[in-house]
């Protein structure tokens, strides 16, 4: 276990005057470590000295020092004479090691890639935040803590604030803890160990960005010129959301490489980037195709590359009604709908936004989006924005008017929000996509111990399009409900009502099977 020592993140001053000799770095190191425990100066002056003396013999001057450095002197075959043999990987001493290696780094003897002003103000300012968005004591104290940790990690990384990705947040969540702080335990323990890092991680480098400490995500993406103009397109010209942006540069950054000189371009490499791809992700092939052909198009609108490109692009091939859609019964709907219990605030929001699926064969979407302003209790009806951004009103249901009334009576927090579902727990934002809602949906069928049963949010709408076609309703009244545009998309659902196909079903021109 490391040693317990106040760690300072703040950007450390250049050493003053010549290179320190190595007597007067220990001295240094001896009187900051005043008030330690009776003997720990001792052992730290003897670490510190062991430690100089085998990176001088290996030819390492001090300020090269680094963790990879720190390693190799844990793990070296000790013959150093005038000192105690050092048994390698020993943490009670490579601890101390560690310990005089933060000083240097403090003291500005070794230069680190401090690049945010003030750390130890950003950090003081982060639990402030965390206090503000009520989160509980506990959480605070976590989340405090694993700021202090990255923040060790990509000291000892020598990595900028800047330049941290999510392959680096994926590297911290795993790395075998050696860092200068003090932790609680040296390894993780189990499957929530590294979720417990990451999260953390994530967390403070959003706090960063929020305040343009950092530069956010999606700059990062979208540094290079052309990824930036493309990004522009779709916002300002396509009018696409966030999320299709995000899906759409993420994955022209993996092909961009071979895209660099468009005046090469020719219907060769996009076949073959296409079928690379479509290899790698074989359920995407339709979108992938897409987001090709909108690039292409945009190379084409900025004179890059030759017009007839966007016709050299391999069909892809689709199956339109070639399934029946998934769909529950009446009794396996109000089975699903009792299993969420109103004892709890998590109950009773998912009941509420069960009965939205059920009821009004809402889309996840749909429901991520829904504002409290777009409850019109006087009229008894719901605004609700879906597809192509196009505003539908939809009448209000009783239990669901109910079960919202009570949502917002005795579940949902007292917060600054428009949206009407929020999550449960602080920070009390809004849900972040709709693969939440499909969440709540599997959590709800587990606590409800239901099985056997089609999954997911979209179910619920199949199951109101059966239910009201086999109770007489036309397709054109399911179509107004499901807000479809096309005639074609509700005709699917005609499949599904086997007394009426009977009814026109003719006989089989041949032997009985």
């Amino acid at each position: 276990m490391l040693s317990k020592t106040v760690v300072s993140f703040g950007r450390p001053d250049p050493w003053a005057g010549d290179a320190p000799t190595p007597d007067v770095l220990v001295a240094a190191f001896l009187s900051s470590l005043r008030g330690s425990a009776t003997g720990a100066g001792a052992l730290h002056k003897a670490a510190a000295r062991h430690f100089l003396f085998w990176i001088e013999r290996q030819g390492i001057t001090v300020s090269a020092v680094d963790d990879a450095v720190v390693r190799r002197f844990e793990e070296h075959a000790c013959r150093c004479q005038g000192f105690s043999r050092h048994q390698p990987n020993r943490p009670t001493f490579t601890s101390k090691v560690r310990r005089f290696v933060r000083f240097m780094e403090d003291q500005g003897v070794i230069t680190v890639p401090d690049d945010v002003e003030h750390l130890d103000a950003q950090l003081a300012d982060y639990a402030a935040f965390l206090v503000q968005e009520q989160y509980s004591a506990v959480s605070i104290k976590s989340y405090r803590s694993e700021a202090e940790h990255f923040a060790a990690w990509l000291r000892v990384s020598r990595l900028r604030w800047d330049d941290v990705t999510e392959e680096h947040v994926a590297r911290y969540a795993v790395h075998d803890c050696r860092c200068p702080v003090y932790r609680k335990r040296g390894t993780l323990i189990g499957h929530f160990g590294p979720l417990r890092r990451a999260r953390g991680a994530r967390r403070i480098l959003g706090f960063l960005r929020d305040r343009d400490i950092l530069p956010r995500a999606d700059q990062q993406i979208h540094r290079d010129d052309d990824l930036a103009a493309y990004t522009a397109r779709l916002k300002d010209h396509c009018g696409c959301s966030a999320e299709t942006i995000r899906r759409y540069c993420g994955e022209v950054k993996r092909w961009l490489p071979m895209l660099r000189d468009p005046a090469r371009l020719d219907a060769g490499l996009i076949r073959r980037i296409v079928s690379q791809r479509i290899a790698e992700v074989p359920g995407s092939t339709s979108l992938i195709a897409t987001i090709m052909r909108s690039y292409v198009r945009f190379l084409i609108s900025r004179g890059e590359c030759a017009p007839a490109l966007q016709h050299a692009f391999p069909a892809v091939r689709r199956f339109r009604l070639r399934t029946l859609p998934r769909y529950m019964d009446d009794a396996a709907i109000e089975k699903i709908i009792a299993s969420c219990g109103t004892g709890t605030a998590v109950g009773i929001r998912d009941k509420a936004i069960i009965l939205l699926l059920a009821r009004l064969g809402l889309r996840a979407g749909d429901i991520c989006q829904l504002r409290l302003i777009d409850i019109d209790w006087n009229d008894g009806y719901l605004r609700v924005r879906g597809k192509g951004r196009r505003p539908d009103r939809l009448p209000l249901p009783q239990d669901a008017g109910d079960a919202i009334l009570d949502y917002l009576d005795r579940a949902r927090p007292r917060i600054d929000e428009q949206r009407l579902f929020v999550r449960v727990q602080a920070p009390f934002r809004p849900f972040s996509s709709s693969a939440e809602i499909a969440g709540i949906v599997a959590r709800v069928f587990d606590r409800g111990g239901i099985g056997g049963l089609p999954t997911g949010a979209h179910a619920f709408r199949h199951s109101l399009a059966t239910r009201m076609l086999r109770a007489g309703a036309g397709l054109e009244s399911v179509g107004t409900i499901l807000r479809h545009r096309s005639p074609a998309t509700t005709a699917i659902y005609a499949k599904v009502d086997v007394p009426m196909l009977l009814k026109v079903a003719q006989d089989w021109p041949g032997d009985v099977a």
